[in-house]
């Protein structure tokens, strides 16, 4: 197997990578390359255990999601990719928009992956599927926040909130398709006066990543923050002292378990435009969608199964007990963040 591990990959490196791709393709047609915004060592038992049941093997390009989109848009109708995968809706729906995909018509996929994590046009074939699902949780400092202060969404914009809440850029994709899941619900004008809200509370301007916000809740420096659940779940599992003794001065909160549910994102996958192998393409996929591949895809990063009927065992998410997950389709959240973005602009959300 091919791999190229690198999480930022310039230029070079990547045309260099390129002529290694499409000699690899010409020379064994028995081959799928692969072009992945996920950096996840277990993902590496996804690979091996693909090529060992079909003898298909994988080229792989390792990149975040921006070197991606520029090196698609620059090779154009050339590119090898065949598989694209990528960790948020948000990104998805911007390279379904970018015309990066191709529809696909699969009754496995249809049937094992739930309707609200297809995105696209349905009755084309969708063009992209939910693989595996994180949530956005709230977290609180359990010394200067009452929990019940910080049970929604909704509520981190009340006064009572004032100088405690921190977040990561609004402008993030976690936070734009949380956004644009709110817009989806309940209408712009309100989502933009929550925005404001927010704004207000802030303890600090937004910064830094979902563990650096949980580490400032635990420092007292921000009272109650936002993270997606596979941070936590982390965390929880670390062996380090520092994060052991962290763990222990938060909590956290399933939001809006009384309306709408938690927020739910993914991590998923699609068929590249001009895919050359797009049989092997279509196949991994449906692999990707199968009860063993499910197991490592979620395990590996403390998430959970796209596939309901499939059991992960992990101490750390079934520590957090169980919720009620929100049913936004997930195609709307992506759309609705053109609109997400307008509204942090227009309130100064950074």
């Amino acid at each position: 197997m091919s791999s190229f591990p690198a999480k930022r990959i310039s230029a070079a490196v990547l045309a260099l990578s390129a002529i290694a791709i499409t000699g690899a393709a010409s020379a064994q047609e028995n081959v799928l390359n692969l072009y992945s915004a996920r950096h996840y060592q277990t993902d590496e038992q996804l690979y091996t255990g693909f090529t060992r049941q079909t003898g298909i093997r994988i080229n792989r390009i390792e990149a975040d999601d921006n070197a991606l989109f520029e090196r698609l848009k620059t090779e154009g109708k050339s590119s090898p990719a065949d598989v694209i995968l990528m960790v948020d809706a948000a990104r998805l729906w911007r390279a379904e928009a970018e015309g990066l995909f191709q529809p696909v018509q699969s009754k496995l996929l249809k049937e094992r992956i739930p309707a609200n994590l297809h995105g696209g046009d349905e009755g084309r074939g969708a063009q992209w599927f939910g693989l595996s699902t994180r949530a956005r949780i709230i977290v609180y400092n359990k010394v200067s926040v009452k929990p019940e202060d910080v049970s929604t969404y909704e509520s981190l914009a009340d006064p009572k909130n004032r100088k405690k809440v921190c977040t990561r850029s609004g402008s993030h994709p976690y936070m734009l398709s949380l956004i644009g899941a709110m817009v989806h619900r309940s209408g712009e004008a309100a989502t933009e006066k929550w925005a404001q809200g927010m704004v207000s509370n802030f303890a600090r301007p937004p910064r830094g990543g979902d563990t650096d916000q949980i580490k400032s809740v635990a420092s007292g420096e921000c009272g109650v923050t936002l993270a997606n659940s596979y941070y936590y779940a982390r965390m929880l599992r670390s062996t380090k002292a520092e994060d052991r003794e962290a763990m222990n001065k938060v909590g956290f909160i399933w939001p809006n378990q009384q309306t709408s549910g938690t927020h739910i994102n993914v991590s998923g996958g699609a068929v590249a435009r001009n895919a050359p192998h797009r049989d092997a393409a279509i196949k991994f996929l449906e692999y990707l969608a199968s009860d063993q591949a499910q197991g490592y895809f979620a395990d590996g990063n403390n998430e959970w199964p796209a596939v309901p009927t499939v059991v992960v065992k992990n101490p750390a998410i079934e520590s957090m007990g169980k919720f009620k997950a929100e049913n936004v389709p997930i195609g709307a959240i992506g759309r609705n963040q053109i609109a997400a973005q307008k509204i942090l602009d227009r309130v100064g959300y950074k």
